[in-house]
């Protein structure tokens, strides 16, 4: 099906944050496969842990006992400070474990129509509940009806989120990404993940963070609530966690933590003893490497050099990111970029139309992150014309 608009090349083999097509030409990857390939390709312990699991089982069934999603869990709990882990397939299905708590968190409080506070500009997935928590138009249109059950508010607003609170007593829970990935890499200020804590407190809320994007030391911590030090009752995490190996989890703590029962939810394939090998291989490379200090460190490299290349560009309204997750704002859409890009040998990605997104592996060189500074800077300066 037509679902992609994919550009001209494909790639045979992939080593370290390269990638060669099929002529034999390389391209250094500043997209990481939308986040996913963080520790980059063919890494020696991802695929050391894929070929042994390979040979030893690849699928039982959730009905017994899997020694590898346990040590997973716990590994992934530790890490992210919480109690409890769901495996599914994919980002968009832990979102939907976490909708699913929602509702029944709220229903264990009385609400008639329990309701999720989600934002503007946000992207939750693409199954239909997740696209209809997702706060953009352009994925929703055309598969409406859409599932209802959520209350939309302008991302980084807290007095917004207050007044929903104040008129709707359904409201059980915040759905929200600490960094808008999807919606052009909006960082908030400083303050509004504490601010939506301390809301979802006082009101007995739960606090649901889609760190799907952000999570996995992408921003400079293992995930991007850290930056603000506060916990979720609910985190979602999926594309860096298994490194290109298909995995998502819904992680839970408190009383959101003991609220799915035997038959609430589920998955057939979710927490493989394959995907669950590789992720916790994935955790322990990104513990030994240090790679949420080394994330932090290129990332101010990166922003910095884009300021200072950019500096005076007249179209370029912003150049922002956290970590290693970084946008370029143009005053104009600006999607020949992919291709202006690529043809330089560097894979770059242009999302909310006029940003473009970088989401480099977190395990560059300083060479490697200096190269796609210079070459990105360079494309985005001859798409803008002459100042």
């Amino acid at each position: 099906m037509q679902t992609y608009a994919r550009l001209p090349v494909t790639f045979v083999r992939g080593e370290g944050a390269w990638l060669w097509d099929a002529e034999g030409k390389r391209y250094l990857d500043a997209l990481a496969g939308v986040a996913v390939t963080s520790l980059g390709h063919a890494h020696p312990a991802v695929t050391q842990a894929i070929r042994e699991q390979a040979g030893a089982l690849l699928h039982t069934s959730n009905w017994y006992g899997i020694d590898w999603q346990e040590r997973l869990g716990d590994a992934l709990c530790a890490v992210a400070g919480m109690d409890s882990a769901f495996f599914s397939n994919s980002g968009a299905e832990a979102n939907e474990a976490a909708i699913k708590l929602a509702r029944l968190y709220g229903h264990k409080r009385a609400a008639k129509n329990p309701t999720i506070v989600v934002m503007e500009g946000s992207f939750h997935g693409r199954t239909l509940a997740t696209l209809s928590a997702s706060g953009n138009r352009r994925i929703q249109a055309g598969f409406e009806p859409l599932v209802t059950g959520f209350n939309r508010v302008p991302y980084n607003d807290l007095e917004a989120v207050r007044h929903v609170g104040e008129h709707n007593p359904d409201v059980v829970a915040v759905l929200v990404e600490p960094v808008l990935g999807e919606g052009g890499v909006v960082v908030p200020d400083r303050g509004y993940l504490k601010g939506l804590r301390a809301q979802c407190d006082a009101r007995g809320w739960l606090l649901m963070l889609d760190e799907i994007q952000t999570g996995m030391c992408r921003t400079g911590r293992w995930f991007a609530c850290e930056h603000e030090g506060i916990r979720p009752d609910v985190m979602t995490v999926a594309k860096a966690l298994g490194n290109g190996v298909p995995i998502g989890a819904c992680l839970a703590r408190g009383d959101a933590a003991a609220l799915f029962q035997p038959g609430n939810h589920g998955s057939t394939y979710g927490g493989n003893p394959l995907a669950c090998r590789t992720a916790t291989a994935v955790i322990e490379a990104m513990r030994e490497q240090r790679l949420d200090a080394r994330a932090a460190t290129l990332g101010a490299r990166m922003l910095a050099g884009f300021r200072e290349r950019l500096e005076g560009a007249k179209g370029v309204r912003q150049v922002r990111g956290l970590g290693l997750m970084l946008g370029i704002e143009l005053d104009r859409p600006c999607r020949e970029i992919l291709t202006a890009a690529l043809a330089r040998g560097v894979l770059v990605n242009v999302t909310a139309d006029s940003v473009v997104r970088l989401l480099p592996p977190l395990i560059l060189t300083d060479e490697e992150a200096d190269r796609i500074v210079a070459t990105v800077s360079d494309v985005v300066r001859e798409f803008l014309g002459p100042p």
